[in-house]
């Protein structure tokens, strides 16, 4: 590393501050200025940064902007790492922040090696978890579209009580609700269209996740994952498109960390304090674990749904899933008749989880990559 520059780069909409720190433990830091965020302008701010006999390090922290500036480093030659924010050491009585400061300080730490990177995907893995995450958005339009029509009813003391909400039933006896007065109706009518719509739309967007799956490079892993119980094709796409590769954490435990489900600790001299899951990390993943996590609350089986689908699936494969059901089922009476509560013990198997998805995944990219 002593002959390396290292440019630490501040990335906004508009502009991108840069700091170049020299190698060598007391080599110089200089903030260069700013420039356009355009490909021109990166490609000139190389050209003027290159010296002789030296070698070019850029990072910047991971943001609204995405990739495109590590893509357009690493085509051009350069190394170029994306940096995790909420892992960059910081000075507790430090209260000013510029962009200079915050370059300078990039530059500093980049060359110190403090900064810790992100795993940064390919372009198509990016477009399919984009994809994902529009489900994610969309599903959530649609909660907030129920919830508003359910309190419209609420206050007009209109309740279903034949079943559970938004079955068959339930849609039929809101087709035979109608009010007094004329804006209450259309109030009415248009919340139930916002419903129906976001319905619609969360149909096409799974259909084409659906669709364009066979052609993802990722698609054994997400049959794979499906051996799990409580992993079905949607979660299984979610924890493949936001991890990516599995095999870039070492043991079970760094991608439990990853995914925010270990416990929290502030200890300090012979007091040990340990609190709730840290929920740092990847929350979309999270979400699904949680989800899937309730399946084995019931004895273990293989569903009539999943038979197909588990059969078609190579041995070592099917016997980690059946392995998982075993061991967790168990786990989850064990802690329930030792007094836990449910969200507790729920928590505890998701993060048992993990350690069975990280197995099957690795198991199958490394299949993948030998062939």
């Amino acid at each position: 590393m002593e002959h390396t520059r290292f440019i630490g780069l501040d990335i906004h909409k508009e502009r991108i501050s840069i700091a170049v720190a020299e190698s060598g433990r007391s080599g110089p830091v200089e903030y260069l200025g700013e420039i356009a965020n355009d490909a021109g302008a990166i490609k000139k701010l190389c050209e003027n940064l290159k010296r002789k006999g030296k070698t070019l390090a850029f990072c910047y922290e991971a943001g609204p902007c995405g990739y495109g500036v590590h893509r357009q480093l690493t085509s051009l030659g350069h190394h170029c790492d994306v940096v995790a924010p909420s892992l960059i050491p910081k000075k507790a009585g430090d209260r000013v922040k510029t962009n200079r400061r915050d370059a300078t300080l990039l530059a500093r730490l980049h060359r110190a090696g403090e900064l810790t990177s992100v795993w940064v995907p390919d372009a198509d893995h990016e477009a399919m978890r984009d994809l994902i995450r529009l489900r994610g958005v969309v599903r959530h339009v649609l909660t907030r579209a129920r919830q508003h029509l359910q309190g419209f009813l609420l206050r007009h003391d209109r309740q279903h009580r034949a079943g559970p909400a938004w079955r068959i039933a339930y849609r039929r006896w809101l087709s035979t609700l109608s009010f007094e007065h004329c804006a209450q109706q259309i109030a009415f009518q248009d919340y139930v269209d916002a419903v129906m719509d976001a319905e619609r739309r969360l149909k096409r967007v799974e259909e084409q996740i659906l669709g364009l799956l066979p052609e993802w490079n990722l698609n054994p892993v997400v049959e794979g994952l499906q051996a799990m119980r409580g992993i079905a094709m949607i979660n299984a796409v979610v924890l493949v498109a936001e991890v990516g590769d599995f095999r870039r954490f070492a043991n079970p435990r760094q991608l439990m960390a990853y995914f925010g489900l270990v416990p929290g600790e502030r200890s300090s001299g012979e007091t040990v304090r340990r609190g709730g899951i840290t929920k740092t990390g990847n929350a979309n993943a999270r979400r699904a674990l949680i989800e899937g996590a309730w399946a084995y609350r019931m004895k273990p089986r293989v569903g009539r749904h999943k038979v197909d689908r588990v059969e078609a699936l190579p041995k070592i494969i099917r016997d980690i899933g059946w392995k998982a059901q075993v061991r967790l089922c168990a786990r989850f009476r064990r802690l329930r008749a030792r007094g836990k509560t449910a969200n507790v013990v729920n928590v505890a198997i998701a993060r048992e989880m993990v350690g069975f998805i990280w197995s099957i995944a690795c198991t199958i990219q490394r299949v993948t990559k030998a062939a």
